[in-house]
């Protein structure tokens, strides 16, 4: 995978563009951090390459807030039940 600052992409974006043709993935940089993922998208598949970049994006979600409640402790079952009806009766 080939890596290239935003620098990069403005002086030389041919040279950008032909290795993401032939790599498939190029990683951004801003200041030194990885930013955005450029990935070439094959004719015809627009819809999918977008769904499943979409279901990563939300499965990454899923998993930090799963991390984030481990570390908080988990609720009981009881609490649960109070937030759904604390919720319901508008508190």
């Amino acid at each position: 995978m080939n890596f290239y600052s935003v620098r990069d992409l403005r002086t030389d974006s041919k040279q950008v563009w032909e290795n993401l043709s032939v790599g498939g993935e190029v990683v951004i940089t801003n200041n030194g951090r990885p930013s955005a993922l450029m990935i070439d998208i094959p004719e015809g598949s627009f819809d999918e390459v977008v769904q499943a970049v979409r279901q990563a994006k939300a499965m990454i979600a899923f998993n930090s807030m799963r991390r984030k409640a481990a570390t908080r402790g988990f609720m009981t079952d009881e609490e649960i039940e109070a937030e759904i009806n604390a919720a319901r009766s508008g508190e």
